[in-house]
């Protein structure tokens, strides 16, 4: 639940600080694309933290190499995380966010059916889990201006 506070919460920041004459943050997408980037720091920190082993857990066996998976997903969010700042990289980055997303839940299935938890809290039921992908797959979506 930590990533969907750090979304909706920073999202409401960026859009205060939009309404009180911050004018980059002014609408809707620029507080977004922030918010998505201030959610993928926090998920990518776990990739290299003390919740670096919860998330190995997640990594289906069948995968070879599961260490080398959590780094380099990490390493892509941080990537993400850039990318969704940058006019030019934000359409390119939106998607490759949602593929790395529906990449990653498998994981999310594999933590949910097996009752793991991430730093000793449970994730979140699967029902649940799969909401909170498509929401923040939509947000990714949404964060970025269309290609023309």
């Amino acid at each position: 639940m930590a990533p969907l506070i750090a979304l909706v919460g920073s999202w409401i920041v960026f859009r205060l600080a939009g309404l009180i004459g911050l004018s980059y943050f002014d609408g809707w997408q620029h507080p977004l694309q922030a918010a998505v980037a201030v959610m993928l720091l926090l998920t990518a920190s776990a990739h290299f933290g003390s919740r670096r082993q919860d998330l190995v857990r997640m990594v289906p066996e069948s995968l070879p190499a599961r260490e080398t998976i959590v780094s380099a997903t990490g390493w892509l969010e941080l990537a993400g995380a850039a990318g969704i700042l940058i006019p030019a990289a934000a359409p390119a980055a939106s998607v490759c966010l949602a593929v790395l997303f529906i990449a990653m839940f498998p994981a999310n299935v594999r933590a949910a059916k097996e009752k793991l938890t991430i730093g000793g809290q449970p994730v979140p039921a699967l029902p649940v889990r799969t909401v909170l992908q498509l929401l923040f797959i939509a947000a990714v979506l949404a964060a970025a201006p269309p290609i023309l």
